[in-house]
């Protein structure tokens, strides 16, 4: 299993590029996120695909705590960062192009699929930005508590979710100020969601009750959905693009699950490599089956799981 230590940084959030299968982003923060700095690193599989090697990091004064490729800028990634900043940075430059400010809070959530780009803060709202411009385009003020994920719709790039410490997972357009719908998705904080490549009205959230709810959008009243299996938090969920009734999560017990919604609502496999909160989560979408995970003991993983071989 490929393999990467990320030495005195702590790992928040793993994504495999859109454009190329070997290379990989990871933000990290030192001191688990609540004091110095942060590092960015960009990752590369071997060619016989059995280790991984670091190509280049940047540098940031503040915690980095989640990473998304730009969908149409080959080699350009964003970060979310604890001072507020969103970064603009491309591999192969020892730091960032732009630096995005707006948020008064730590920005834990990025997403840039194409053109525009979503952040989403502990102050609580979530903003639209021109990357080239700079220019924040929107803010989205709706939630009570701070905004742990705001993710683009892939059916509809005008159409975006997001989900927070208040327990709501709310829908929104690009072009209106308030959520077009409002569900109480969980009891407790909702820590992330991840829309269905396959279902356009598919949506799916977990939360701090160690819950993965299904969502369909045009029958809000109840999930459709209940994945249990995770002793304490989910912190990140995502649908695998290859599979569209298989999902992932990744926990605050230390583990990675693998459900199928095909043969129930137990988990199919579930995945004890790590010895800390495990962060970070991401399918690739050009190495079939192919998973990365991060956490808090420094470790990047690169896996299929045995399930799925």
């Amino acid at each position: 299993m490929p393999t990467f230590l990320t030495p005195g940084r702590h790992g928040y959030s793993v994504r495999f590029s859109r454009t190329n299968p070997d290379t990989l982003a990871v933000a990290t923060s030192q001191y688990y996120g609540l004091a110095g700095g942060g590092t960015l690193f960009f990752l590369e599989l071997t060619q016989d695909g059995s280790n991984l090697v670091e190509l280049q990091k940047i540098e940031w004064s503040d915690g980095l705590f989640d990473v998304s490729w730009s969908g149409c800028t080959e080699g350009f990634a964003s970060c979310g960062a604890g001072d507020g900043a969103v970064l603009v940075c491309r591999a192969g430059c020892s730091a960032p192009l732009r630096v995005l400010r707006g948020h008064r809070g730590e920005v834990c959530s990025v997403d840039w699929p194409g053109r525009q780009l979503l952040s989403a803060s502990w102050d609580t709202t979530v903003k639209l930005w021109d990357p080239e411009s700079e220019a924040c385009i929107s803010t989205f003020s709706g939630h009570s508590q701070l905004v742990y994920s705001a993710s683009f719709s892939p059916h509809s790039p005008g159409t975006f979710a997001s989900v927070s410490g208040d327990g709501h997972l709310k829908l929104w357009s690009c072009s209106e100020q308030r959520p077009i719908a409002v569900i109480k998705a969980h009891d407790a904080e909702v820590l992330s969601c991840d829309w269905s490549g396959a279902e356009s009205r598919l949506v799916a959230s977990a939360g701090s009750d160690g819950l993965v709810k299904g969502w369909d959008l045009r029958s809000l009243a109840a999930p459709v959905f209940t994945l249990r299996g995770c002793e304490r938090a989910v912190r990140r969920v995502q649908f695998c693009p290859h599979a569209p009734a298989v999902l992932a999560a990744v926990s605050y017990d230390f583990t990675t699950r693998i459900w199928d919604l095909k043969l129930g609502w137990s988990p199919l496999e579930t995945i004890r490599h790590r010895s800390e909160f495990t962060f970070g989560l991401d399918w690739s979408a050009l190495r079939p089956r192919s998973l990365a995970d991060c956490g808090w003991d420094s470790l990047v993983h690169v896996f299929v799981p045995r399930t799925l071989m």
